[in-house]
């Protein structure tokens, strides 16, 4: 039954993204990343909204922070660096897979029981590394494992089935959402399955802003403020040493932050104020500047920012332009404006 509380879901339509941001060389620009960004003020209205920031649209895993709700007020005992790496897109780093081998022994279950794909690390250095050692695939190693242990762990409280976890009319699965519906404001569009093997559901860029910021505002004593701690506190356990989205939540103080494959990002700060961004080819290497860009007309400082706008772009082994977001992104003495 449709609550009449929530907005219809978003069309799924070809999207009608914009330029968000450009890649230039020697002064040129040589490539357009186009893409949708929704900035949020404080008081929830719409600051900024470049492209289509109402289609349907997969969050991906920037909507872990949202799962992690949903399983917190179902019951899942889990704080600090464990509820953490709950919602997060590991690297497989060591305190990745000992946090993970935890909540499974907390459970009373092993490797066996998860139902992710396997696969190798999902950061360079520590999959390589991972290769050297003759190590293959393994269901530990995939990114979003420690998701996988905290649904198990929660299905073995709740008496719920272990081996259908992922299955979309599952109790755990039907319970997520909703939840996303609810911190979305709308209906769910349409329900896949993400690279993981969980249920991915479609919103809009707006309704997931919308989320990032409901759950960065909440008041304490509820899920929403437990999750949010945990991962403010505990950055690098819901990605990776170095990972940017770590490092931009340790830079600008109070941020709520999480990124997803395909271009996706969403970010919070505790007044309400908040950001979503999706790049229309999926490709990662304008994410973080677009975001820094738009966390800077949101009106965070862009001294904060400075290290996150302008990706380099490099030429016989030096710096010869950068991936810069566009104009409509840069307000007046934003770092990529200084050095455009």
């Amino acid at each position: 039954m449709r609550s009449p509380l929530l907005a219809d879901a978003p069309v799924i339509r070809e999207p009608q993204h914009a330029p968000v941001a450009h890649v230039t060389r020697g002064g040129v620009i040589e490539g357009v990343h186009y893409g949708s960004v929704v900035v949020l003020g404080s008081g929830g209205g719409v600051r900024l909204s470049i492209g289509d920031i109402e289609a349907a649209c997969y969050p991906r895993s920037a909507l872990k922070p949202v799962q992690a709700v949903a399983m917190v007020r179902a019951g899942l005992p889990l704080d600090g660096v464990l509820l953490s790496l709950a919602m997060g897109s590991h690297s497989a780093e060591q305190h990745h897979l000992a946090g993970t081998r935890m909540i499974l022994e907390l459970a009373g279950l092993t490797e066996d029981d998860l139902r992710n794909v396997p696969d190798l690390p999902y950061a360079p250095a520590v999959r390589d590394a991972w290769v050297r050692e003759g190590r293959g695939p393994s269901r530990l190693a995939q990114n979003c494992s420690g998701k996988h242990a905290a649904m198990l762990y929660l299905c073995k409280l709740s008496g719920w089935p272990l081996e259908t976890y992922l299955d979309a009319d599952h109790p755990l699965q039907r319970m997520i959402a909703e939840v996303v519906e609810e911190l979305t404001g709308q209906h769910i569009a349409n329900v896949t399955v993400d690279g993981c093997g969980s249920p991915l559901f479609a919103v809009s860029l707006h309704g997931l802003a919308r989320a990032a910021a409901r759950i960065a505002t909440a008041a304490p004593d509820t899920a929403e403020h437990r999750v949010a701690g945990a991962l403010r506190v505990h950055p690098e356990m819901a990605s990776g040493t170095g990972r940017d989205t770590a490092e931009l939540m340790r830079a600008v103080p109070g941020l709520l932050a999480k990124d997803g494959f395909e271009g996706v990002q969403v970010a919070a700060l505790p007044d309400g104020r908040a950001i979503a961004v999706k790049i229309a080819d999926g490709a990662d290497r304008a994410r973080i500047a677009v975001t820094a860009a738009a966390l800077a007309c949101a009106g965070v400082d862009p001294r904060l920012l400075a290290g996150f706008t302008v990706e380099p772009v490099t030429g016989g082994g030096r710096t010869v332009g950068g991936i810069r977001p566009v104009a409509a992104l840069n307000p007046p003495g934003s770092p990529a404006t200084a050095t455009a």
